[in-house]
């Protein structure tokens, strides 16, 4: 008798392990770009968080908000637009940090020796469609007076292209110019296909910030679970602020198994750099920017106050020391 209760003393023990375990299992969607490399690091340090992550990598950020509203991840790393877009179409998600500031680039032909947005009036630019460097590109279009559309007969012709196909048909001149994300705009660079236009961070939006966000049933009913995740992304984060050859070597190793050089990786993150922070005012500018740009064409602007939540980040810095 006392073997028998034994036994099933031992076998729920094991079942309430196992159960706990699960629990603590968070699904992350992620993209395959330079300045989401810490997002991806996070798994890699998650047993010492007392957490597991599964990792799956998306195309766009569109695709992160699909498959949240699907209910296959807990928690999505994108750039805001596709947050937002996801927001405003029903994903039920809250902006929890900010992982990287910057990471877009307008890159010309050098032989088009292009020296301005006002350059691209009659030439074809490369761009993804409902990213982050769609509503920057349409912004800076509207700065200098600028009309643009995919078919023909607009000041500018725009040609929807992935990121991953964008390096390519500026190479084969397919394109004049794209506004593209990192490491790619600067491989073209190195590489000497492309050329800098310029930066676009002159918009009311400034810097983009990308963003990590969580289900709200994540952020809710896990709460335990998702400041454990919390403190590793801020851990993951400031291992890459403080030690760029870790950075360097994880991104360029792990992440892109060997297709970019530490020269690429250095002038992505420079034009990329791994952060923290997110403000509701961004957030809000960058809705409001992309109202006026037309891009995502939502039919109810979500309201940043309303979902932007940052105080598991504030818990997590706290608890680290960090600033």
């Amino acid at each position: 008798m006392r073997s028998l209760i034994g036994k099933t003393l031992v076998a729920l023990a094991l079942a309430a392990a196992a159960g706990a375990q699960a629990d603590d299992v968070v699904r992350l969607g992620n993209l395959k770009l330079a300045h989401f490399g810490a997002v991806s690091y996070i798994k890699e340090i998650a047993p010492r968080c007392g957490i597991r992550v599964e990792e799956k990598i998306f195309a766009k950020g569109l695709d992160v908000m699909q498959a949240i509203i699907a209910g296959e991840l807990d928690v999505g790393a994108t750039a805001s637009e596709a947050a937002i877009s996801g927001r405003a179409g029903g994903a039920p998600i809250v902006v929890v940090a900010g992982f990287a500031r910057g990471g877009a680039r307008l890159v010309a032909r050098p032989d088009l020796k292009l020296t301005g947005v006002a350059q691209l009036k009659g030439r074809k630019v490369g761009v993804t469609r409902g990213a982050i460097q769609e509503v920057l590109l349409m912004a800076e279009l509207a700065r200098h007076g600028l009309s643009a559309d995919a078919m023909p007969g607009k000041d500018v012709q725009l040609v929807y292209l992935p990121f991953a196909d964008l390096n390519g048909a500026l190479l084969n001149r397919q394109i004049d110019a794209m506004m593209q994300s990192e490491p790619q705009s600067s491989q073209a660079i190195n590489r000497g296909f492309g050329m800098e236009v310029m930066k676009p961070y002159g918009t009311a939006i400034g810097e983009p910030v990308r963003t990590m966000v969580m289900t709200e049933q994540f952020y809710r009913g896990r709460k335990p679970v998702a400041e454990k995740f919390m403190r590793c992304f801020v851990q993951a984060t400031k291992s890459f602020i403080d030690d760029k050859a870790l950075a360097s070597k994880y991104v360029r190793d792990i992440v892109f198994k060997g297709q970019i050089s530490a020269d690429d990786f250095d002038d992505a993150i420079a034009n990329s750099p791994f952060s923290y922070d997110i403000t509701p005012q961004h957030i809000q500018a960058t809705t409001d920017m992309m109202v006026k740009t037309g891009v995502g064409r939502m039919r109810t602007p979500p309201r940043a106050q309303d979902w932007v939540r940052t105080e598991l980040l504030a818990g997590a810095k706290t608890s680290l020391q960090i600033k």
